[in-house]
């Protein structure tokens, strides 16, 4: 089977079979080639249900869980998002065609590298990687219209939310070392509020506001 079908077939059953119904997210998964955001020895199962290792102890989300994120966070085509853990660069892409412009962090610096250069083999000018403290955020580009989280803190910090616009929202899993729910703020009219949503299992958010605050 081809990726051009598996990827079709991943969008009919991991991600409308399971409730996604936003199709601009399914437009967006089904075009983006997601093989090309994991190593060659793994292409094959690109499109499995499940996450993917990418090196440096970092995975690709499974397609499902990119999905689920990506719909919660409600992007316009005018937003400008902040990513936190750009990985391979996988939902970045996603958040490409959804967004006006992408910001993403990722502190590793081998996975910029390769994130930037994936990005840039699909042609894709409207997301900057930076390399840094992801849980520290990115102030000099803030307020920010939406911001994802990739990978699991013990809470949604403090100077992230601080970065968020009125009327915006976060998305972000949320728990300890062993599972978290994916949480979703909502920062409008001067109120912070937040909604639990499906159990995931994410790495940790690792940083100055991220688990090393309580050890890890």
């Amino acid at each position: 089977m081809s990726f051009s079908e598996l990827r079709k077939n991943m969008v009919q059953n991991q991600l409308i079979k399971r409730g996604i119904k936003d199709e601009r997210v399914l437009s967006a998964m089904g075009s983006i080639p997601r093989e090309i955001f994991v190593s060659d020895h793994l292409r094959n199962s690109a499109y499995d249900d499940s996450p993917l290792l990418i090196g440096n102890e970092q995975t690709i989300s499974q397609p499902y869980i990119v999905a689920k994120m990506t719909e919660l966070l409600e992007v316009k085509n005018d937003h400008i998002v902040l990513e936190i853990g750009t990985g391979s660069g996988y939902q970045a892409a996603v958040l490409s065609q959804l967004a006006l412009r992408v910001f993403t962090i990722e502190r590793i610096t081998d996975l910029r590298k390769s994130s930037e250069a994936n990005l840039k083999s699909m042609n894709i000018t409207n997301v900057f990687v930076i390399n840094g403290d992801g849980t520290i955020g990115l102030s000099q580009y803030a307020p920010f219209d939406r911001i994802m989280v990739t990978a699991a803190g013990p809470k949604i910090p403090k100077n992230l939310i601080d970065q968020m616009k009125d009327n915006s929202i976060i998305v972000m899993p949320v728990g300890d070392m062993k599972e978290q729910k994916l949480i979703r703020g909502v920062k409008a009219g001067g109120k912070f509020e937040i909604e639990e949503h499906d159990l995931c299992r994410f790495v940790p958010l690792l940083g100055k506001y991220g688990f090393s605050d309580v050890g890890v």
